[in-house]
């Protein structure tokens, strides 16, 4: 077995789930890093019509560091813009509704902190996925901890460093595959199939 440390995303892109499921890892995930800007730990990647759309959860700014203290921000209603712009962008993929109970449960929810609405969300992702990877939570935060480290690994900004084979993606016809975006985009696609897929990710650690 190798320890692995990830960080904790909102709908993690699809490499993130190749680590988190490889059953020869065993994941610990970090609740004690300071919480870095622009990263998936508030935003996902979906496929819109337009391209490329990155949905962020806002966050409120109250001096608080940890990640496991970032308090989510509701002055806005994000969670029906969230929704609708994953129903806009799906609706027409072959398995979004097969789980869009499932997902919408989701945007129902109303977390006080960034990582228990994440947590959850993973909750309901491996609902979907028919998974039940076991996790820990870290203790403290280490700045070179003995795990393989992830809580870098995974950019918004730039390319996957994770090698992905094309499927088929609702808007792939009018703009080409777009690797890695949030699992959202694989499950609503490749439906039961996807964890056979994220098995076969070439992993680059």
């Amino acid at each position: 077995m190798k320890n692995v440390l990830l960080p904790v995303f909102y709908l993690p892109p699809i490499s993130w789930f190749s680590v988190f499921t490889n059953t020869e890892n065993e994941v610990t995930l970090e609740q004690f890093e300071n919480f870095p800007k622009q990263t998936y730990r508030n935003r996902a990647n979906i496929y819109g019509a337009n391209g490329k759309l990155s949905l962020i959860i806002p966050i409120n700014h109250n001096g608080k560091r940890e990640i496991k203290d970032i308090e989510v921000s509701y002055r806005e209603d994000w969670r029906k813009l969230h929704w609708k712009s994953i129903k806009t962008a799906y609706q027409g993929s072959p398995y979004f509704e097969f789980y869009e109970d499932k997902l919408i449960r989701l945007f129902e929810l109303k977390e006080k902190h960034l990582l228990d609405f994440n947590l959850k969300g993973l909750e309901i992702l491996q609902q979907v996925l028919k998974t039940e990877k076991a996790y820990s939570l870290n203790k403290e935060y280490i700045r070179n901890p003995d795990e393989v480290n992830f809580r870098e690994k995974f950019s918004a900004k730039l390319p996957s460093e994770f090698d992905m084979e094309e499927y088929y993606q609702t808007f792939s016809d009018k703009l080409g595959f777009l690797s890695d975006l949030s699992i959202l985009d694989l499950i609503c696609n490749k439906g039961p199939e996807s964890l056979t897929y994220i098995k076969n990710i070439k992993q680059s650690y």
